[in-house]
């Protein structure tokens, strides 16, 4: 990896700092001599035009612009704002690094997610608790361009800590007159390959002078389908298989770290895009102009995903075939693992169903006076409705895998299950669970703002902008269950005392929906999976009337055991205590004075302002609590300590709360002209970025679990229990009386414009955070049946932080063309961002040594990370931070050919800690100071957790296009997506080396294009 990311380093460096030395300063002498005249066109015009934009800035900008009308290079939004210097994109879906998002998610600005998004302008924001748009939802056809501003000042709306993404798009009197053009496309995944995935376009504008003034009306549709596939291979994490469970014979250096399983996951997803958009302008005269725009998308994604995991518990009685091969450290190379107490490890087989449709409509007014040639009033109305309603929805079968073979070696771990025969055999499977999640939000937000300038007559002064703003938003989330509604059918866990036997594929009872599938053409060919037995895909989707069904066959093993069972209830939404609702009222004040010194030997001039925000929420919700059942012990066994259990029966109780404070956010932009092509910047100002929706959720689920030691025999069998008490935690999903996280940003920059098309810039940044949000812990109280007060300890979101991000930028784009006349065209882009970040808690909770379950309550698991013998990691980075970023692009365009090569990099940056599939509750107490009953136990559920921190590997992906002009208005072209087929990586950090947790691969993507103009 070291040598990966130097190499890559080092590319950047040369680039920018190497190529363009002589052909920059042969670009600002005297080319009347040069040959022919270079034509400006497609892609250079519109790096000329985000160049321009950039330059004559009043803030630190970044642009990318549409090379014509809504057709930006990429295929969604998302892509194209990595191509921006310290913009980055996650590769993994939003909130679940266990799956992969083949055309990346959230986005970043210099390291840091604080980013504010706008439309036009406008504020845009997705329902769901975020407060910035989608840009996967977003179709790219829409956009003439994308702004990103690093360091925003007093005029623009507050939120934007590292960065305000402004989208833009087209208006009518942009054109001289009439204007149209149509698009076809056609995807192809490599990987998924499978039926056609067209996508239209079609933009009409046209202006006319009339009697009563001159209108302008545009109009643009589009509708695109993105289907993609990723398969992963996966590996759990490494357990201590210890010499001795004695204390005094425990050899740390003979311990063996073995995984306790191995699985693969393969999904198909599809992306379905529509954009809405129309504009109409009025001008009836030369001061008054009108504008009314018309914006909605909407997006839709389905995943049907196939998935085969381990669900062993007991990996100490795991052993490793005598063949194996172990690294210096211990670690598990090569070999078969086995569980000869179960006859096999545990597994299962999963067809899981992800559904959403998400939706946005903006609809904006603008009206724009020029009251005098000194004085200008600008009025601004908005209206933003969001929706979103989603379904996850998890069958499962299982299956006992008599040994897993694994060899760790390569590039991708290589994982062998059972024979063909074995996996094909239905008296192999057993019905195991579901588990299913339903939730949808919308929320809805009105804004008006009036915004006056007047322009000074004078050699120093230019204008002066003030205005204000209101805004109202409010939101509401629905949950059916606070978390997801998981429910065995059967296990081998239930037999012997609530069913004899476990519902069996192979019993004609219980064959009904499931079915033998193949996974065709797994990582590209690499694998040769044999067919299974999953849940079919109709019984998945047919929620409910299905899942009852299967259901039912755990009710038939029940009534022959002679159990009582409690028949399966599917999640509603019902239920009170997961439905949240918040409003939200903003007002705020500016004034900004923007100033030049043109006469100095270097002019200088900027602007200064100050930004006045009131913000008051209100929120209500509920605070709930189901109790656990009480626990039972088999016959024979040796049950202790029943008296130190509490029991406190369900309730729900609903809460509200209001919340208010004022922000000052003052700003300082100064440029200094060293000369027309050379230019520095200085700015300073104070941002704020407001909670989340979702972190300011009035809800609140208290939670109990009965505490237990259990001691086994040499067998692994139960022979007694002692119950240790009862522990009452619980979780808040926000906290309404949060504060914003504010910032103090700097940017010091220096800009060297030596051609239209060529530039070579350094910018400097450093944010001081402030108030980060982070969890800590807090007393709730309730009475249990006997009326006697007990305390829930429960973890919700503070402002329990301080922190920074500072680093560079070093970007470089440039036309050569003082080349040979076949090679005149061709172009190079190319940008380098380091950033170091820290963040500091205000209360420290770091400890050497883990201990306790996983409840939110333990912070030292949570935010140190725990390993599965118990040791702490200790400081862990800050999420979602790579320290070098690199974008490298070569350009071609000459003749009616238009060319690009583009290679985006970027190191490694950590995933979470302590996330699903690289945490639990069974890990081994290796602490001395724990005492000999604890000590090198292997522990029952809930007692040791762990957790780990889960990190993406660096990750660098090479995408291409061609187009080629036949006219002036038809072009065809093609694009191509991680050429080099490039894996996704994570690693999970263990004491005993760093472990590859999952490795994905979604194979190159192919478009056609084809667009005409008239």
């Amino acid at each position: 990896m070291s040598k990966l990311q130097k190499t890559a380093i080092a590319a950047a460096v040369a680039q920018i700092v190497v190529l363009h030395t002589s052909p920059a300063w042969a670009q600002t002498t005297d080319t009347s001599t040069a040959g022919p005249v270079v034509v400006v066109s497609g892609q250079r015009a519109a790096l000329q035009s985000a160049q321009k934009l950039k330059q004559d800035s009043d803030e630190v900008v970044d642009s990318i612009v549409a090379e014509d009308i809504g057709k930006l290079p990429d295929r969604s939004v998302t892509e194209v704002l990595q191509r921006i210097a310290g913009v980055t994109i996650d590769r993994n879906m939003a909130g679940d690094p266990n799956r992969q998002s083949v055309e990346g998610s959230g986005v970043s600005v210099r390291g840091l997610t604080y980013v504010r998004s706008e439309i036009n302008g406008r504020d845009a924001f997705s329902a769901g608790g975020g407060r910035s748009l989608g840009f996967a939802d977003v179709a790219p056809e829409l956009m003439s361009g994308v702004d990103v501003y690093k360091n925003p000042s007093a005029e623009q709306v507050e939120g934007a800590v590292a960065g305000l993404v402004n989208l833009r798009t087209a208006m009518p009197f942009d054109y001289k007159g009439f204007k149209g053009t149509v698009g076809v496309s056609e995807s192809y995944s490599t990987l998924r390959k499978g039926k056609p995935s067209p996508t239209g376009t079609i933009l009409l504008s046209n202006r006319w002078n009339t009697d009563f003034g001159e209108f302008g009306a545009l109009v643009d549709f589009a509708h695109a389908k993105s289907p993609s596939r990723s398969d992963g291979v996966g590996v759990d994490p490494y357990f201590p298989h210890v010499n001795s469970t004695n204390p005094a014979q425990y050899d740390p250096a003979k311990t063996q770290w073995i995984p306790m399983g191995v699985g693969y996951r393969s999904q198909e997803f599809d992306r379905t895009r529509r954009g809405d958009y129309a504009a109409m302008q009025w001008r009836p005269n030369k001061d008054l102009t009108a504008a009314l725009t018309y914006f909605k998308t909407k997006y839709k994604e389905d995943l049907d995903e196939h998935v085969v995991a381990s669900s062993e518990d007991k990996w100490y009685q795991q052993v490793a075939s005598a063949n194996s091969v172990f690294d210096s450290k211990g670690a598990f190379q090569s070999g078969t693992i086995s569980n000869p107490t179960y006859g096999g490890s545990p597994f299962n087989s999963s067809q899981r169903i992800n559904t959403r449709e998400s939706g946005t409509r903006d609809i904006s007014l603008n009206v724009q006076w020029r009251v005098s040639p000194d004085w200008t009033w600008t009025n601004d109305f908005q209206h933003v409705r969001s929706t979103t309603e989603g379904f996850d929805a998890d069958v499962s079968t299982g299956f006992i895998l008599p040994n897993q073979t694994m060899d760790m070696t390569g590039k991708v771990p290589q994982i062998g299950l059972g024979s063909a025969a074995y996996m094909a055999d239905p008296k192999n499977y057993y019905w195991a669970y579901t588990q299913e999640a339903l939730d949808r939000a919308k929320a809805t937000q009105k804004a008006w703002k009036s915004d006056v300038k007047y322009s000074f007559d004078d050699p120093v002064l230019r204008d002066i902008r003030f205005g204000v703003r209101m805004a109202d938003r409010e939101g509401e989330n629905h949950k059916a269950q606070k978390f997801y509604n998981w429910q065995a059918i059967t296990f081998p866990w239930m037999e012997g005392w609530q069913i004899n036997g476990v519902a069996r594929l192979s019993d004609p009872r219980f064959a009904g929906g499931a079915s033998l599938q193949q996974i065709d053409n797994f990582f590209g060919g690499k694998y040769s999976l044999p067919p299974m037995l999953f849940a079919d895909e109709a019984t998945v989707r047919g929620f409910p009337d299905q899942w009852s069904k299967i259901h039912a066959y755990h009710d038939v093993l029940c009534a022959e055991k002679g159990s009582t069972c409690d028949p399966w209830k599917a999640a509603t939404f019902n239920d009170p205590a997961a439905n949240n609702t918040q409003t939200e009222k903003t007002r705020s004040a500016y004034t900004q004075l923007r100033f030049g010194w043109d006469d100095l030997k270097y002019p200088i001039d900027g602007n200064i302002g100050v930004r006045y925000v009131r913000t008051k929420g209100a929120g209500s919700g509920y605070v709930a609590f189901v109790p656990p059942s009480l626990p039972t012990v088999g016959s024979g066994v040796v049950a202790t300590g029943q008296d130190k259990l509490i029991n406190i029966g369900q309730f729900a109780q609903s809460q509200s709360f209001e919340n208010s404070y004022n922000n000052w956010l003052p700003s300082l932009n100064l440029r200094l002209k060293a000369s027309q092509e050379l230019q520095f910047r200085f700015a300073v100002a104070k941002a704020m970025s407001r909670p989340d929706f979702n972190q300011l959720q009035v809800q609140t689920t208290l939670n109990a679990q009965h505490m237990q030691t259990v001691t086994r025999d040499a067998a692994g069998n139960t022979t007694a229990v002692r119950f240790d008490g009862t522990s009452l935690t619980g979780t808040s999903d926000g906290n309404p009386l949060l504060k914003p996280t504010t910032s103090t940003n700097v940017d010091l920059t220096a800009e060297w414009y030596f051609a239209k098309a060529g530039s070579l810039t350094f910018s400097l940044f450093n944010k001081d955070l402030k108030d980060i949000i982070v969890t800590k812990n807090y007393g709730y109280t309730a009475q249990d049946v006997t009326g006697k007060p007990q305390t829930f300890v429960v973890t919700g979101p503070v402002n329990g932080a301080k922190g920074y991000a500072r680093g560079f930028e070093l970007a470089h784009q440039q036309y050569y063309d003082f080349v040979p006349a076949w090679l005149r065209g061709i172009g190079t882009q190319a940008s380098w961002t380091y950033v170091e970040s820290e963040r500091t808690l205000k209360d420290p909770v770091y400890n050497a040594w883990c201990s306790g379950n996983d409840a939110s309550s333990n912070f030292n698991l949570n935010i140190n990370g725990c390993d599965t013998d118990a040791r702490a990691f200790g400081k862990t980075p800050l999420q979602g931070l790579s320290r070098h970023t690199i974008n490298l692009a070569v350009m071609y365009e000459q003749n009616g050919l238009s060319m690009r090569l583009a290679y985006n990099w970027r190191s490694r940056y950590l995933l979470g800690v302590n996330q699903w599939g690289s945490r639990g509750n069974n890990g081994l107490n290796t602490n001395p100071a724990s005492g000999a009953d604890r000590f090198l136990i292997p522990t029952t559920n809930n007692d040791q957790a762990y957790g780990l921190p889960l990190y993406q590997a660096p990750y660098g992906q090479v995408d291409a296009s061609i187009f080629y002009d036949f006219t002036d208005k038809f072009r065809v072209g093609l694009e191509g997506t991680n050429l080099t087929n490039s894996y996704t990586r994570q690693i999970m950090e263990q004491h005993s080396g760093n472990f590859t947790r999952q490795v994905f691969m979604s194979g190159p993507r192919y478009t056609l294009l084809a667009q005409y103009s008239f």
